[in-house]
């Protein structure tokens, strides 16, 4: 209609930098205490699929940019960009269960913690993100490594279908069937998607009869005996079993030792009964240096929502963060022992790494068609946190030298959802085997030629 205001297109809400409540939209768009210092023009709060295609054609004629956060838990903040327009599609948080045909429709802001909730009436379950508060969207377009993923694969592997809305304002269904290489894309491309996307399909699993995890913990300079043999025995355990180390800067007091850097071997099982899961975590109460444990975590029963609740208190929110990722061909001995190194002189006591075994299946059936793949025989990811504005350089500064540490010889992969983008320009094309990288290339040119959508966040 001529003559209509810009905001009056929305079923949502129109924010224009300079408004009164740009300030906090633009802070609500970033998860992370710490807010980068880059200021989108326009943000449009989507309430409905035809908002996303009304603010794509809004952008083109304004000649704007377009970049979409659906929980903002993406570290380097890549969903904030000068000059542009940010779809904040934290409104579209919908989530159904189909019980009769294993399947859910969750919108993108939907977060794991959502999801779990909606499918323990029906004892179905989902390889959510480790962190409650995590949004599908970005979760699911970044590959996904979530719980029980050694069995079940990355959790993109379980989209069935998406709903997008393409740069030139299209609303498309996109499976194997339909649209392919827009759907092999969104399984894996993350923050350089180009497109939007407004609902997912998902096919679900059978929810565990039991779940139980245990733990062993040990001061931070046994690391690389521990992670000799731990990483031995766990690629032996069955693949139901999700087995991890934490390096923590500080640890509690216990009976036996004092406050102190730790490491932390956790295993947990995803089995039919109890007794099928304490016999898969058997061999954690063989472990050889048992007795020097500061800490021995009994084997217990737990559920999803208890491990949340777990990750939601080691990733805090309303806490600053730095985070970066590697995949090497490097053992968990060589890497966690380099890491002990860097996170005993952490300038927060509250930093960490976390390194979980074979984080994903193996198995090609479940790494098809996707964008996403494992690359490399270890993994882990190195977060900065700490409270203080005054420290973050100094905090940035620890994360890149320990990465350094990490990777010396620079040619490490990366994760796209969890890599330190800012650190240097081949970041995301590391995260992405070559020949996924020049076909994620391609599309862009096919499905966005006039490069409305930013692509990945660079130095």
């Amino acid at each position: 209609m001529p003559g209509r205001s810009p905001a009056a297109r929305f079923e949502g809400t129109l924010i224009r930098r300079g408004d009164r409540a740009y300030d906090s939209a633009r802070a609500a768009a970033v998860w992370n205490g710490l807010k980068p210092e880059r200021f989108p023009e326009v943000i449009v709060r989507a309430a409905s699929e035809r908002d996303v295609a009304e603010a794509l054609s809004y952008a083109r004629s304004e000649g704007m940019r377009v970049s979409t956060r659906s929980g903002g838990h993406n570290w380097s903040g890549s969903q904030l960009r000068d000059g542009s327009l940010l779809i904040d599609l934290s409104g579209l948080r919908q989530c159904s269960i189909a019980p009769g045909t294993m399947t859910a429709t969750a919108g993108p802001a939907a977060t794991g913690q959502d999801l779990v909730r909606a499918l323990a009436p029906y004892d179905l379950a989902f390889p959510v993100g480790h962190c409650p508060s995590v949004a599908l969207g970005g979760f699911l377009l970044s590959g996904g490594l979530g719980w029980n993923s050694r069995a079940w694969g990355p959790s993109c592997a379980d989209v069935l279908e998406i709903r997008v809305v393409t740069a030139d304002g299209r609303t498309l269904t996109c499976s194997e069937a339909e649209n392919a290489d827009l759907f092999w894309a969104a399984r894996g491309a993350g923050p350089g998607f180009f497109a939007v996307v407004t609902r997912f399909r998902l096919g679900l699993h059978p929810h565990p009869g039991a779940i139980v995890t245990t733990g062993l913990t040990f001061p931070l300079s046994a690391a690389g005996p521990v992670a000799a043999w731990a990483e031995g025995v766990a690629r032996e355990l069955p693949v139901n079993v999700e087995t991890a180390f934490v390096l923590t800067a500080s640890g509690e007091p216990t009976a036996t030792a004092p406050p102190g850097p730790r490491i932390l071997l956790a295993m947990t099982a995803f089995a039919t009964t109890h007794d099928e899961a304490l016999a898969a975590l058997s061999p954690a109460a063989s472990c050889p240096f048992a007795d020097s444990a500061v800490l021995v975590r009994a084997p217990e029963p737990t559920s999803f929502a208890r491990l949340h609740q777990g990750a939601d208190a080691a990733w805090p929110s309303a806490h600053r963060y730095a985070a970066d990722t590697l995949w090497s061909a490097e053992t968990y001995e060589t890497q966690l022992t380099r890491m002990a190194a860097a996170v005993a002189h952490a300038p927060s006591g509250k930093s960490l790494v976390l390194a979980p075994v074979q984080p994903v299946s193996e198995d090609p059936a479940l790494l098809r068609n996707m964008a996403f793949s494992p690359l490399g025989e270890s993994y882990l990811v190195c977060y900065a946190v700490w409270t203080d504005p005054a420290a973050d350089g100094t905090n940035a500064r620890w994360l890149r030298d320990a990465m350094a540490s990490a990777d010396p010889s620079g040619r490490g992969g990366r994760y796209i959802a969890e890599t330190d983008l800012e650190a240097d320009a081949s970041r995301a094309r590391r995260s992405y085997a070559p020949a996924d990288w020049e076909r994620l290339q391609e599309l862009k040119a096919a499905w966005d030629p006039e490069n409305v959508f930013h692509s990945y966040l660079a130095p």
